[in-house]
């Protein structure tokens, strides 16, 4: 499969988290989204406001850097959200049931350097990168063919 790529413009914490909604909308079980970037870039903050805007009752999102994982109950799908910062091996991660959730849950992956080749060949890859104070860019990339309808509001 050909790879495909997308560039955006962030101009500030708002417009990231419309992207993220918007994404969030379209996304089914199965689907895997790679979050990339620095601290701070932004990663969290996107995929907080994902979350969020999938879940029939708003509840608080804490960022899963302590504890790994954390899993939400939507009506669509079971999400996980991932935070792969502190882990050392793969092994760790299929310990967590993170590669068994690719196939079965809506997954959005913080520092999916640490996968290694349990990497998913159909995911979405989200590099953020901080441009200035509020602002930054966000750099899409996919392999499947899938994704550019699920990106169809990001290109309007």
């Amino acid at each position: 499969m050909a790879s495909h790529a997308l560039d955006l413009a962030l101009h500030d914490a708002d417009q990231t988290a419309r992207l993220a909604v918007s994404l969030g909308r379209a996304l089914t079980a199965g689907d895997v989204v790679l979050l990339t970037g620095d601290v701070g870039a932004g990663k969290t903050h996107f995929a907080r406001a994902l979350i969020q805007s999938l879940l029939p009752v708003p509840e608080d999102v804490p960022s899963p850097t302590f504890t790994l994982v954390q899993t939400y109950d939507a009506p669509a799908a079971a999400i996980w959200h991932a935070d792969l910062y502190r882990l050392t091996s793969v092994y760790e991660i299929e310990e967590l049931g993170l590669t068994d959730a690719f196939s079965d849950a809506i997954c959005l992956v913080e520092w999916p350097d640490r996968l290694g080749d349990l990497r998913p060949e159909d995911a979405l890859d989200l590099t953020m990168t901080v441009t200035g104070d509020d602002t930054r860019r966000l750099s899409a990339t996919w392999n499947d063919d899938k994704w550019p309808e699920k990106l169809g509001a990001w290109r309007k």
